[in-house]
């Protein structure tokens, strides 16, 4: 093949993966896998190595982040070689679109604004120029546009956060509190009085409003979830490992003998700090 010597190139930069992508995806020489996916069979791996990139990072293993980064790139070059298949865009067309962006969104750097502005104006600005490239695109509704494929609690903070622009949003975090309180109650009711899916309703009424919580704490939801459930992860497998020097599983123990050991494991974690 002609293209073989580029493709065995370590040397050979992004022209090199866009073109192991494109031989990939041939219809008569490539990859019969490759050759089957689409756009929304890929859709989840892109998701996933999102997450593993965010995973590697919350490790600090920056010699996994260089590999994990390298699968994100991946699917980056597989979503545009199929939509250059499909004569919707190319790598360099999508290239384009986000450095004209970035450059757009940054006038304090690439134009004639000053860079004499707080955070908080800049955040401001920002949002101003996202709102007009938004009309731009004649998306007129306050909540439009906000990806539905994203996690549910980073969206459900998203769509708070577009709603608090036009003012509708609660003052300060006493009321979102109160309204956790009055929501949790609500949920409590209809465990007991409802069909599963009024409860489920309930359910996510809470955690909705306990998002809430969160962006007016300036809290990532995600981010603290991930880290209660590295948490959890590292205190019970401290637990598991005390049972194992009595010769027990879990299974072979009760909740009484594991909540005090999950105590032991908390006390020391923070004798430790």
């Amino acid at each position: 093949m002609t293209n073989d010597p580029l493709i065995h190139d370590p040397n050979g930069g992004m022209p090199r993966l866009l073109e192991i992508m494109r031989r990939l995806r041939d219809p008569e020489t490539g990859c019969p896998w490759d050759i089957e996916q689409d756009f929304n069979s890929i859709a989840p791996y892109t998701i996933e190595e999102a997450y593993e990139v965010a995973d590697a990072i919350a490790r600090s293993d920056w010699g996994e982040l260089e590999g994990e980064l390298g699968d994100l790139l991946l699917q980056t070059v597989y979503h545009t070689q199929m939509g250059s298949e499909a004569g919707h865009f190319t790598f360099d067309s999508v290239v384009k679109a986000i450095a004209d962006k970035m450059v757009a969104r940054h006038p304090h750097v690439f134009g004639d604004e000053s860079r004499d502005k707080s955070a908080e104006q800049q955040t401001a600005d920002w949002e101003k120029i996202k709102a007009a490239e938004r009309a731009g695109k004649a998306q007129t509704r306050t909540l439009e546009g906000v990806a539905a494929g994203l996690p549910a609690l980073t969206r459900a903070v998203k769509l708070q956060k577009r709603a608090a622009r036009v003012g509708f949003d609660w003052p300060d975090t006493s009321n979102v509190i109160d309204k956790i309180v009055e929501e949790a109650g609500e949920l409590v009711e209809a465990r007991d009085t409802m069909t599963k899916t009024e409860v489920e309703e309930e359910f996510g009424d809470l955690l909705f409003v306990v998002a809430n919580l969160a962006r007016h704490l300036n809290i990532d939801p995600e981010a603290a979830l991930r880290s209660t459930n590295a948490k959890f992860t590292r205190r019970f497998n401290a637990v598991e490992d005390a049972l194992a020097t009595t010769g027990k599983t879990p299974a072979e123990s009760n909740l009484a003998e594991m909540d005090r050991l999950w105590d032991a494991v908390k006390a020391g974690e923070k004798a430790g700090k």
